[in-house]
């Protein structure tokens, strides 16, 4: 079983998923946040290993977190960057065991929206960025990808209450043979055509300063997910929950949201899995 914190005694479940790939404690703002209405479990997903990460790998983790802590109900996933990527890749295989899903900055699924995130921090990137950056090379592994990270912030965020990055407990090589996992998926075709099979409701929420391309990322989900409801937040970047103008809105957007969608525990139907 993977590390796991919880927040909250009662309400409905909802279960947040950390980016990074390998950043644990990342969603830690916002578990806290929503605990004050629901359950909120917080899975750290697995680290490196003498076994190679995969996408499969994490989806069989998270299976096994949701089966012991709600097996009686679906709960609501709301997952951020990388962890909008798994919130998708768990549905998929699993569309009985989930209610609503919440993507928060969703990571790219297609060369076309890759392309244009790599131009956005490109046309974002200043010499100072770029001097930080290579003295974070100085670093071991994970400090230098946590270092790197927090030097690229002015280009991932808007006008940010705290670093995005000040709970995240990095693990390089996760992130990299899990990314690596991923942009394979998609090479031959997995994803994100797998989407098909999910049955939730599905929220996208995406900060209009995120130099992912939100609306070419939704564009390429919805052929595969026609449910998906689309909402962008002004003054915005990659992580809604910590920008001092945007965070009341998310997360107004996001409980008004789980209000109309997320089943109760004591209604809810029971997992067919």
């Amino acid at each position: 079983m993977l590390f796991v914190r919880r927040y909250g005694c009662a309400g409905s479940v909802v279960i947040v998923l950390h980016g990074g790939p390998g950043a644990a404690g990342q969603m830690a703002p916002v578990a806290r946040e929503l605990a004050t209405s629901y359950q909120v479990i917080e899975p750290f997903q697995r680290g490196s290993s003498s076994e190679p990460l995969t996408v499969v790998r994490h989806v069989a983790d998270l299976h096994e977190v949701i089966s012991f802590y709600t097996a009686d109900f679906r709960p609501a996933l709301l997952g951020a960057s990388w962890g909008a990527m798994l919130t998708l890749a768990y549905a998929a295989a699993h569309p009985n065991s989930v209610g609503p899903l919440i993507l928060v900055g969703c990571g790219t699924f297609d060369l076309t929206a890759r392309a244009e995130l790599q131009r956005v921090v490109a046309e974002r990137m200043t010499d100072a960025i770029r001097a930080r950056l290579k003295d974070a090379e100085r670093l071991d592994a994970d400090e230098c990808l946590k270092a790197s990270a927090e030097a690229m912030t002015p280009i991932y965020s808007y006008d940010p209450l705290i670093s995005p990055h000040q709970e995240d407990e990095v693990d390089a090589r996760a992130h990299q043979e899990t990314w690596d996992d991923m942009l394979r998926l998609q090479r031959v075709g997995i994803y994100p055509a797998a989407f098909a099979a999910i049955k939730s409701p599905v929220l996208m929420v995406h900060g209009m300063f995120d130099p992912h391309p939100a609306r070419l990322i939704a564009k390429g989900l919805q052929p595969y997910l026609p449910q998906l409801d689309y909402r962008e937040l002004e003054h915005c970047g990659h992580y809604p929950w910590l920008e001092k103008a945007a965070a009341g809105t998310f997360y107004s957007l996001v409980r008004g949201w789980l209000e109309c969608h997320l089943e109760a525990p004591d209604t809810g139907a029971p997992v067919r899995e």
